[in-house]
C-alpha cells in the first residue's frame, strides 16, 4: 500500500517538472540551503534553448513590482497540509447538496480546492477589500515592518537618509498601504486562475483606490490579452451633495477570461442579454416585409477592387455609383441576389442610394452587454441593503451587500451552463449563492456554488452582533438558509421545484488531521514508524472518521460535494463515496473478513489507517486478498 501525501501540490516543484519535460537537458541537481540534494533548472542552458533576449538584474524593462512581491509569488506556490473539516450541524441537507460553504483563510482554501477543482469553475465573482483604510483583515506571513520596508523601498540609504525627492515618490505610509493590499490579493488571484475552466471568466469588484493596481495584477496573472472590459456599475442613483469633490456613483468590475476565443475555440464566449419583447431602436417595417422589422446599413465600403465599382439602377430609374473613393461591399452577382430576395432598400420613394436590410429575426438572439451597467439593469446599493433587511426581519446585519440583480446580470454575461460551478472566495453576505439558487429556480438548472469566507468578527456595537451573529460567516450561512426557503416558497407552483438544491455543506479550515509525525517520520524513532504499529497513532486528537474522509477526497480526485454513504461491514463503519468509486474505513481492528468484503465490492480506491489492521497476519495477507478479488483497486493508507 502507498501512503497518502495529505498535502497540496508544491507548484514550484511542478513548474520545475514542466520545464524539465520541455527542456530535459536543462534539468540538473544542486545542494540547497539545508544541505539537501534537490532538482534544479540550469538557467544558462535554458537561455540557450530559448535563444532570446534575457533581461535580468538592474537592467531597465517594463515591469510591475512592489516590496515582497517575490514572497507573494512563493506563497501562492507553496503547498499546504491544512484540511477542511465537515460541520453537519451548520449545514443544510448535507448528504444531498452539491453546494459548499467554506470558512477560513481563502488562500489556504483555494490551494485545497485546486487539488480537485482544477479547471472546473466556470465563473468567479469576488468583492475583495477595497483598501479604504478600515476593511483590511487579511494578514499573511510576509507582512513587513517599517524598518524592513524602508530598507527595500529604495527611498533611504543605509544610514536612513532619503535618497529620492519626496515630491515624486509615494510617502512611506502610502507605499505600505498599497504593498499590503497587493501582497494580499496577488497570491489569491494566482491560485484562483488555476481553478477557472478554459471557457471560464472572473469578475472582480473594486473602487478607485486600487483599480489601477488590480488591473496590473490581473494583466500579470491572467494575461493582458485576456482582459475583456472594465465594467462600470452604477451603484447609486442619487447625488451626494456633501461630497468633497465629485459624487461617486460607480464601482469598477474588472472582467478577465482564462482563455479568449481569439486564442482558442474553447475560450470564453460572452453571454447575450435577453432581448425581451421590446423592439430595439432603429428597427421598423415601412414596407410591411413578412420577415418582420428590420434596419438598414450602407452598401458601400472604404476599400475594395475595381470589380466592386458598377452602376446600380434604382426603381425610379436613377443610376448610382458608390460615393467617391468608396466601393460597393459586394459584387454585382451578390447584389442581384439580395435585390431579388427583397433585401435592398431604395427608400420609400424608390430613388435613394441602396442600403441592405438586416432583419431582427435573423440577428443573434440577444443583446451585447454594455460596459456601463446602469442601476436599472444591475441594481444598486440600497437595493442590496433592502434585500438583506427583508430576509433578516428588517435588521441591517450587513453593510454594503451587493444586489442580487448584479450577480444575475454577471451570471448571464458569464454564459453559465446548466451545471456550472460558481465560486466566490470573498463571500461576505453570500449574494452570489442567493443569485445562483434564484437562477436555478428560474430555468431549472443545477448550477453549484462554492462560497469561501474568513470568519471575521462583527463589531460588538453592530446590529448584526446584537442580533446574535458573532462573525460574517454566521450571517452568510443564515442568508442562504433563509433565501433558499423563500425561493422555494415563491416558486412552489413550478414543476420540479422540490428538486431545487438550496442546501450547502459547511466545511471549516483547520490544521491537518494528521499529527506532526505523519509529515516528519525521519524525526521519529525508527520503531514508531513501522506500518501498522499499534503503538503509534499519527492522527491528531479529537478528529473523527468523517474528518479523515474529507482530507482524503482531494487526493482521490473527488469533489468535496461527493455523495457519501455509510455501510456497516462486519461491525465496522465503511464510507462508500460516489457509488463505490472510493471506499474507506478508519476503524481499528480490521480483520480479513472486512478486507475481503470490501475487495469484493471492487472500488477504484480503498483507504484505511495504518493503525487499523488487527494483526500482523492480516497485514501480511492484505495485498493477497485484494489481488484475488480486485487487483486494480488503488490502495492507500494514512
Amino acid at each position: 500500500m502507498e501512503r497518502l501525501k495529505l498535502q497540496t501540490t508544491d507548484m514550484a516543484e511542478r513548474n520545475v517538472e514542466l520545464l524539465g519535460q520541455m527542456f530535459p537537458n536543462c534539468l540538473t541537481e544542486t545542494i540547497n540551503a539545508d544541505g539537501k540534494l534537490v532538482r534544479a533548472i540550469d538557467f544558462d542552458k535554458l537561455r540557450q534553448e530559448l535563444a532570446c533576449e534575457v533581461v535580468e538584474g538592474a537592467e531597465e524593462r517594463y515591469q510591475f513590482t512592489w516590496p515582497d512581491k517575490r514572497a507573494a509569488i512563493r506563497l501562492a506556490n507553496a503547498p499546504t497540509n491544512k484540511t477542511l473539516r465537515p460541520c453537519r450541524e451548520e449545514s443544510v441537507d448535507f448528504d444531498n447538496t452539491e453546494n459548499l460553504y467554506i470558512e477560513g483563510d481563502n488562500l489556504e482554501v483555494l490551494k485545497l480546492l485546486r487539488e480537485n477543482y482544477l479547471g472546473k469553475v466556470k465563473m468567479i465573482y469576488i468583492d475583495p477589500p477595497y483598501n479604504t483604510g478600515n476593511d483590511f483583515v487579511y494578514n499573511d506571513d510576509f507582512a513587513q515592518g517599517k524598518a524592513e520596508f524602508e530598507a527595500q523601498s529604495g527611498l533611504f540609504d543605509e544610514e536612513g537618509r532619503r535618497m529620492a525627492d519626496p515630491m515624486v515618490q509615494n510617502t512611506e505610509s502610502n507605499g505600505r498601504f498599497h504593498t499590503d493590499w497587493l501582497n494580499m490579493i496577488y497570491p489569491r488571484l494566482k491560485v484562483a486562475k488555476d481553478l477557472l475552466s478554459d471557457d471560464g471568466v472572473i469578475f472582480i469588484s473594486i473602487d478607485d483606490n486600487e483599480v489601477r493596481n488590480l488591473r496590473n495584477v490581473c494583466d500579470e496573472v491572467f494575461g493582458e490579452q485576456n482582459f475583456i472590459a472594465n465594467l462600470i456599475w452604477q451603484k447609486k442613483f442619487s447625488r451626494a451633495n456633501d461630497a468633497k469633490y465629485f459624487s461617486t456613483m460607480h464601482d469598477h468590475i474588472l472582467c478577465y477570461c482564462k482563455v479568449n476565443i481569439y486564442a482558442s475555440d474553447n475560450g470564453w464566449q460572452i453571454g447575450l442579454l435577453p432581448r425581451g419583447e421590446e423592439i430595439p431602436s432603429g428597427y421598423t417595417n415601412p414596407d410591411n416585409d413578412p420577415r418582420g422589422v428590420w434596419t438598414s446599413v450602407i452598401l458601400s465600403a472604404k476599400s475594395g477592387s475595381e470589380s466592386l465599382v458598377y452602376e446600380i439602377e434604382t426603381p425610379s430609374g436613377r443610376k448610382v455609383l458608390p460615393p467617391s473613393g468608396r466601393y460597393w461591399c459586394c459584387n454585382k452577382e451578390t447584389f442581384t441576389k439580395w435585390k431579388n430576395d427583397g433585401r435592398i432598400w431604395f427608400g420609400a420613394d424608390g430613388n435613394g442610394t441602396p442600403r441592405k436590410k438586416t432583419f431582427l429575426s435573423e440577428v443573434q438572439d440577444g443583446l451585447r452587454p454594455n460596459t456601463i451597467i446602469l442601476h436599472s439593469e444591475g441594481g444598486h446599493n440600497q437595493e442590496g441593503k433592502q434585500e438583506m433587511k427583508a430576509l433578516f426581519d428588517d435588521i441591517g446585519v450587513f453593510d454594503g451587500p451587493k444586489p442580487i440583480r448584479l450577480l444575475r446580470y454577471l451570471s448571464t454575461i458569464a454564459n453559465l451552463n446548466e451545471d456550472s460551478i460558481v465560486l466566490d472566495f470573498f463571500s461576505g453576505s453570500a449574494t452570489t449563492a442567493h443569485a445562483v439558487m434564484q437562477l436555478n429556480a428560474e430555468d431549472g438548472g443545477n448550477r453549484r456554488f462554492i462560497m469561501v469566507q474568513l470568519p471575521e468578527k462583527t463589531d460588538e456595537k453592530s446590529e448584526a452582533y446584537k442580533a446574535g451573529y458573532k462573525n460574517i460567516c454566521e450571517i452568510g450561512k443564515e442568508r442562504i438558509r433563509r433565501a433558499g426557503k423563500k425561493i422555494k416558497e415563491e416558486n412552489a407552483s413550478k414543476e420540479g421545484i422540490e428538486r431545487l438544491d438550496v442546501g450547502f455543506r459547511v466545511l471549516k479550515l483547520d490544521e491537518s488531521n494528521m499529527a506532526d509525525v505523519y509529515y516528519t517520520p525521519a524525526e521519529t524513532p525508527i520503531q514508531t514508524t513501522l506500518a501498522f504499529d499499534a503503538l503509534v497513532d499519527n492522527i491528531r486528537e479529537g478528529r473523527t472518521a468523517e474528518d479523515l474522509l474529507f482530507q482524503v477526497l482531494p487526493e482521490c480526485n473527488l469533489p468535496l460535494s461527493s455523495k457519501i454513504e455509510t455501510r456497516e461491514i462486519h461491525g465496522k463503519k465503511v464510507f462508500v463515496v460516489e457509488d463505490g468509486y472510493l471506499m474507506a474505513c478508519f476503524d481499528k481492528d480490521i480483520n480479513e473478513a472486512v478486507i475481503t468484503a470490501i475487495a469484493k465490492e471492487k472500488p477504484y480506491y480503498f483507504v484505511m489507517c495504518d493503525r487499523s489492521i488487527a494483526t500482523d497476519n492480516v497485514a501480511d495477507n492484505f495485498d493477497q486478498i485484494f489481488n484475488a478479488y480486485s487487483k486494480e483497486t488503488v490502495r492507500r493508507i494514512l
